[in-house]
């Protein structure tokens, strides 16, 4: 599978704006327990310290939000495209 890293998230990933993880299918959350053993320093700038997914970030599996898809439950296959998007605010 693989990962966009926003440029705000990539301090943390070494420079790397993708990042390729050899994982079989599962929950987001357990693709996401990858990523952040790989990367801690993502964990907190993602989740809160109850596990929850902060309310300024967005996971898109291809095209579609999990916050609309059943979380960080959402399924994943060893094919998925999982882009991380913080939110943008302003005038």
């Amino acid at each position: 599978m693989t990962f966009h890293i926003p440029a705000a998230l990539r301090e943390f990933t070494g420079g790397r704006s993708q990042i390729q993880l050899e994982h079989a299918s599962g929950s987001l959350n357990e693709v996401l327990a990858a990523l952040w053993q790989m990367y801690p320093g993502i964990r907190d700038r993602m989740v809160t310290e109850q596990g929850q997914l902060r309310a300024h970030i967005n996971i898109f599996i291809g095209d579609e939000n999990v916050r609309y898809t059943g979380g960080l439950a959402t399924q994943i296959t060893s094919e998925s495209i999982i882009s991380i998007v913080p939110a943008v605010s302003g005038g």
